[in-house]
């Protein structure tokens, strides 16, 4: 089996192309192999690598800064996976493809299931939208993943971000009134592999979009606490502590964006589809903090 990774060098990108690789040949392209700003150019690729299975994890993410590039984030969330999907139509190929729980305006009191009514508050949950759109009408064989509140070990993680400031401040204010469940890639590389392995051995998903988070749920306020807590067992010398973080709402911290204040997705369809459970999002958060943390002090 030949896989098609698109979006190599982002977070979800390295983590498949690990995750993926006993499957059968990878062939993996970052922005300088398969630049998604030139969808016109993704159908001759498909046809020279010839992939069982197209899976794109790139994406344009920058969420502030597509409210002033607009035209740009639609080219890559939007045409770009159309291309690929008119590709994967020509080619005989599956695509997998990744979306956000951008796509929702965040007001249902519940978690979101799959065929909830999009209403994206920003654009880049309407181009993603859009690229959602554009592969369920493409005739694809397709999955579509959307996902949420997406780490990686690595320096740019909220983890990551979270502990550099809570060793620099006395005090952290943190959001509280955006509920979601911090989602590893490194999951979400697992279940996509299970997903493929389901299409090789021909019992494959039915086409359509499922709903890929952790388990459980949490605000951004609670999710730095865990953090700090965790980095004050583990010794990590911190000018913060836990009672120095303080809740506030979104509206402190104004941004070009606006953003849901329910992130939760219900991952029933996904779990009753591969005969899984999903861990906890403490659980799942601890490759990322093993990657930041020293050993416990004893």
């Amino acid at each position: 089996m030949r896989l098609l990774i698109l979006g190599r060098d982002g977070q979800v990108g390295t983590a498949l192309t690990q995750v993926l690789a006993p499957l059968g040949e990878i062939v993996a392209f970052g922005r300088d192999g398969a630049d998604l700003s030139q969808p016109g150019k993704l159908r001759a690729l498909v046809e020279s690598v010839e992939p069982h299975i197209i899976v794109n994890a790139g994406a344009y993410t920058a969420v502030d800064k597509a409210e002033n590039e607009a035209d740009l984030a639609r080219v890559v969330n939007a045409d770009a996976p159309a291309a690929l999907a008119a590709a994967a139509v020509a080619c005989g190929a599956w695509l997998i493809h990744y979306s956000t729980d951008y796509v929702f305006d965040g007001r249902k009191p519940a978690p979101y299931v799959e065929d909830d009514e999009t209403q994206p508050l920003n654009v880049y949950g309407e181009t993603k939208r859009a690229g959602e759109v554009s592969i369920s009408e493409s005739g694809a064989r397709h999955l579509i993943f959307r996902t949420s509140w997406v780490h990686a070990p690595g320096r740019n993680s909220f983890a990551a971000k979270i502990l550099s400031l809570a060793q620099s401040r006395e005090e952290l204010k943190v959001i509280d009134d955006q509920v979601g469940a911090p989602t590893s890639a490194r999951l979400i590389a697992e279940i996509t592999r299970r997903a493929i392995e389901q299409i090789d051995r021909g019992r494959p998903l039915d086409n359509g979009t499922y709903h890929l988070s952790a388990a459980g749920e949490t605000s951004w306020h609670g999710y730095a606490r865990y953090v700090v807590d965790a980095a004050l067992q583990h010794g990590l010398p911190l000018r913060t502590s836990l009672e120095r973080i303080v809740p506030v709402p979104s509206a402190e911290f104004p941004s070009p964006a606006r953003r849901p204040h329910n992130s939760r997705l219900s991952t029933y369809k996904l779990r009753r589809a591969l005969g899984i459970d999903l861990p906890d999002w403490p659980a799942d958060l601890q490759g990322t903090l093993d990657s930041l943390l020293p050993e416990p002090t004893r």
